[in-house]
């Protein structure tokens, strides 16, 4: 690892695993690497959305609720592995954390909690064209309003920008 130069000492980086998250965690794992700093890997399972499934009928019985987020755990965990085994992270010192909540909430708390200097995450996530960015604006922007610290939003490539439009 390079010298730390004291400006991020811990670097927060939350992952939706999609594509705009993937390349926040590139990003933050280049950042990381040039000013020394360790890096906080958060994924949030989406409670609100499963309560919504909930709601309309979508999951059989009730007790799909706890078979789903058991899933969504294990899914969440083996999707956190790859991102800490993959080639970016090399030579970064990385802490996993998945939680259950409303993302920006656990965001902006994590951020909070755990005293992060720098928050780097995705502009926008897999929800991108959802009902509630529409109404509430989008998790990006909420932790940008409520962290406490710099956040540096990362959109996706150009080149995958691209790919998508075509």
């Amino acid at each position: 690892m390079g010298q730390a130069t004291g400006l991020f000492r811990t670097i927060l980086v939350p992952v939706d695993f999609s594509p705009c998250s993937d390349e926040a965690f590139r990003v933050s794992c280049q950042v990381a690497r040039l000013c020394g700093s360790s890096m906080l890997v958060l994924h949030v399972i989406d409670t609100s959305a499963l309560a919504a499934f909930n709601r309309l009928g979508l999951l059989a019985v009730p007790s799909d609720a706890a078979a789903q987020r058991r899933r969504l755990r294990h899914h969440a965990r083996l999707n956190v592995r790859r991102l800490l085994e993959s080639k970016e992270a090399k030579d970064v010192a990385l802490t996993r954390m998945i939680v259950e909540g409303a993302p920006f909430a656990q965001n902006a708390k994590t951020a909070r909690v755990e005293k992060v200097d720098l928050v780097v995450m995705g502009s926008y996530g897999g929800r991108s064209g959802s009902v509630d960015k529409i109404f509430f604006g989008s998790t990006a922007e909420k932790v940008v309003r409520t962290a406490g610290c710099p956040v540096l939003t990362v959109p996706l490539p150009a080149s995958a920008v691209q790919q998508k439009s075509t």
